[in-house]
């Protein structure tokens, strides 16, 4: 893992990755804890994004409740993957793209605003590389909810149970300050005041928006997103296992607690050419830590025997935002 030496920045990248404060001035908060001033963190903050330690200070939406989307990988010849990931990449509803080690070798995340704008992006992409593309859509998260622990730690930091998801919670306009939210709010000492003002409305009903869809789990983590790779954990494994469906809830559970396991979920299995249900991703500093993780995983009751397979990301090609609403809708 990287040193991250400066005590303020660790602060920042520890403390604020969850539960960024949903008040006029958030970055006087964060300033307050850790010792400094507001500009001070802002500058900080910023040189972080340009350098790449972190993404955005930003939001994720619980999958499928104001937006859509699938995992989704193609094949794509050798001597033709930096041909189809460019091709991949630039589809505008790919937010998320790694080389894997596989014969499905490139895997992406498609959004959009619902499931036929996920549908057309991928057939943009099966139509433009000539490749077929394995759509494989959630069928129930066990935990995906990501963080990374700077202090000294040997495996990312897990968090606590996610909040139960309220979806008569949303209303009219939450879609387009979500898709502000997931893009990056901007560094300024009054964000949700900026937000506010491109949407038209208060800051106070905002703020009172992003505290309930905060409450309701639809908004299930707003803060500093870090760029694991960059700070270190650059040994990260996408395991799929083929476990039968009854079984799911039992194995999925087990598996989603392991100390180093990051992300669990099932997904819908593809019948001829990809059978696994569940998924779980491991980040770690090292190949051999990954590894030791994956054998506590085998030897789990619910996981012991259990045809899988093992995918090590090789590349990242892409890590943004998801989209959350069309182009025209996010601006009204």
């Amino acid at each position: 893992m990287k040193d991250v030496a400066d005590p303020i920045d660790r602060a920042l990248l520890d403390d604020w990755q969850r539960d960024f404060p949903v008040v006029s001035r958030p970055f006087a908060e964060l300033a307050k804890a850790a010792g400094t001033s507001e500009i001070d963190v802002l500058n900080r903050l910023a040189d972080m994004q340009e350098n790449g330690t972190i993404t955005r200070v930003g939001a994720t939406c619980a999958p499928n409740t104001l937006s859509a989307s699938t995992l989704a990988a193609v094949a794509a010849p050798e001597d033709r993957i930096e041909e189809v990931a460019a091709i991949i990449n630039e589809d505008p509803g790919v937010n998320h793209s790694y080389e894997r080690e596989d014969q499905w070798n490139i895997w992406f995340v498609a959004t959009g605003p619902d499931r036929d704008a996920v549908n057309a992006s991928l057939d943009r992409i099966s139509k433009r590389t000539g490749l077929r593309v394995i759509d494989l859509r959630l069928l129930r998260p066990f935990n995906i909810d990501l963080g990374f622990k700077m202090a000294g730690q040997d495996t990312p930091v897990m968090h606590a149970t996610p909040r139960a998801l309220d979806m008569s919670a949303i209303r009219d306009g939450d879609k387009a300050l979500m898709n502000i939210l997931t893009k990056g709010m901007p560094l300024v000492a009054a964000p949700y005041a900026v937000i506010a003002d491109q949407l038209g409305r208060s800051e106070a009903t905002v703020l009172a928006r992003v505290s309930a869809l905060t409450d309701a789990g639809v908004l299930s983590r707003l803060g500093v997103i870090v760029r694991h790779r960059k700070l270190g954990w650059k040994s990260n494994a996408m395991v799929v296992w083929q476990v039968a469906e009854a079984d799911i809830p039992e194995a999925g559970t087990q598996l989603a607690t392991l100390p180093g396991v990051t992300l669990c979920y099932e997904r819908r299995p593809v019948a001829d050419v990809w059978p696994y249900r569940l998924y779980c991703m491991i980040h770690a500093q090292s190949r051999e830590a990954a590894m030791a993780v994956l054998d506590k995983a085998r030897a789990l009751p619910a996981l012991e025997g259990i045809d899988h397979k093992v995918l090590f990301s090789t590349r990242c090609f892409r890590q943004t935002g998801a989209m959350i609403a069309k182009e025209k809708e996010a601006a009204e």
